[in-house]
């Protein structure tokens, strides 16, 4: 087997199983009839950039973890939570106020969320207006904004 196709194979078992030791994960290799050494796995882990996480009742798994990506949308988050004054809309679309100059931020923040109904973002200084597929769902976009930004 190829490289990267076990490579795949290990990003999609650790996506979608808890996997807490590398025996495991072999073991799930094993299962889908990949064979391979302690040493291939382990390598793989390590380019693959796998990290072992504490879960929520303390016990330790595999996660796959794109630290940049991560770090940004912390970033963004704890940005947009304090930059963002209001969120209303006025029956048309959705009108969002920020501190001066952080709109873009925030609305980039919102558009990488890929909300459901959200058709367009516009931003300016200190303003966000979001156009919706629906208007009907004004309301429920508007509340998956502020879950968003809490």
């Amino acid at each position: 087997m190829k490289k990267y196709t076990r490579q795949r194979i290990i990003l999609d078992l650790v996506e979608n199983n808890e996997i807490k030791t590398q025996e495991e994960l072999s073991e799930c290799l094993e299962k889908k009839g990949i064979r391979s050494t302690q040493a291939t796995v382990s390598r793989d882990i390590k380019e693959l950039k796998i990290l072992k996480v504490q879960t929520k009742n303390g016990e330790y798994k595999y996660k796959v973890v794109d630290s940049i990506y991560d770090s940004l949308d912390e970033r963004l988050s704890k940005i947009c939570k304090l930059a963002i004054l209001s969120i209303k809309h006025n029956g048309d679309v959705i009108l969002i106020k920020t501190i001066p100059y952080t709109a873009s931020v925030c609305g980039s923040y919102i558009e990488n969320a890929k909300l459901k109904m959200v058709s367009g973002i516009v931003t300016g200084n200190d303003t966000i207006f979001i156009a919706i597929d629906d208007k009907t769902f004004l309301d429920s976009v508007v509340e998956d904004i502020r879950k968003l930004v809490r």
